[in-house]
């Protein structure tokens, strides 16, 4: 694209270059920075849905081409998407994707490495792991258990081929627990090691996600900067014959991580129909 057809300010509509003709989705009255923000929302799936650290994205003109969006937007919207870490330019090699954001799904039971299991691997550096003779009387109401029943407090830091992503934290019933303290820690999910220390498979949880700025130490904890967006996730496990079994505390990196889910809409009742 030719300086004629670059955006020059809300509501402007430029003049096509002779013989040329632009597409009517790519003049807007809309700010820039408003066109921009969708370029990136646009580019932000298409890199979390599938990209790898160091795929290289198409120029700006092509970019232009395939989003229906002047060359300044699509430049101001790699623009936002470096600011978040998601890419960066090289020069002689264009927009390179750094660390995609990995999907991590509400709508199944499932730990993080089973989760992430074809994009690294998994490692699990145990902070603290033992018995809580006396815990919080919150955390005992919450696994059913009688007002000062001991717990096994398990917390660990969890990174992905080095990278920080969560921190976890989770209380269980003194009974499993401890079977759970004989497991492998350090390289497996806390589920699995539930499921072999109980003999019976998970069956739901309840799940409750926040957006929390990140105290100085677990933004230390995970690498970021102190205050910045992390996903906090209560997430309450019951075994499948109802037992409940693990009460969790979750930091998740919101720059790192995308929470996502399959929903589906129940039949309306018929009065609606």
């Amino acid at each position: 694209m030719n300086g004629a057809e670059e955006d020059s300010g809300p509501g402007h509509t430029p003049a096509p270059a002779a013989g040329r003709r632009i597409p009517a989705e790519w003049v807007s009255s809309r700010p820039r920075a408003e066109r921009a923000r969708q370029v990136a929302d646009v580019l932000r799936q298409r890199i979390t849905s599938g990209a790898r650290t160091g795929d290289v994205l198409p120029d700006e003109r092509t970019l232009g081409a395939q989003l229906g969006a002047s060359r300044n937007a699509v430049r101001e919207a790699l623009a936002l998407l470096r600011d978040e870490g998601l890419v960066s330019r090289r020069r002689g090699v264009g927009t390179v994707v750094e660390t995609p954001k990995y999907g991590h799904g509400l709508d199944r039971l499932a730990g993080l490495a089973e989760t992430l299991t074809g994009h690294g691997t998994v490692t699990n550096e145990v902070r603290s792991a033992g018995l809580l003779a006396a815990p919080p009387e919150a955390i005992t109401e919450r696994l059913e258990l009688p007002p000062g029943a001991p717990v096994v407090c398990v917390e660990r830091l969890r990174r992905l081929d080095g990278l920080p992503l969560s921190l976890d934290t989770s209380y269980l019933p003194a009974g499993i627990g401890r079977r759970v303290l004989d497991g492998d820690l350090a390289g497996r999910d806390v589920f699995a090691l539930i499921e072999e220390a109980t003999g019976c498979l998970l069956g739901r949880a309840e799940l409750a996600v926040h957006a929390v700025n990140a105290d100085p130490g677990t933004a230390g904890l995970l690498q970021v900067p102190a205050g910045s967006a992390v996903f906090a996730i209560e997430r309450f496990t019951r075994l499948a014959d109802g037992r409940p079994v693990d009460a969790e505390s979750l930091r998740i990196r919101a720059d790192r991580m995308t929470l996502h889910a399959t929903v589906h809409r129940n039949r309306a009742p018929a009065a609606d129909r």
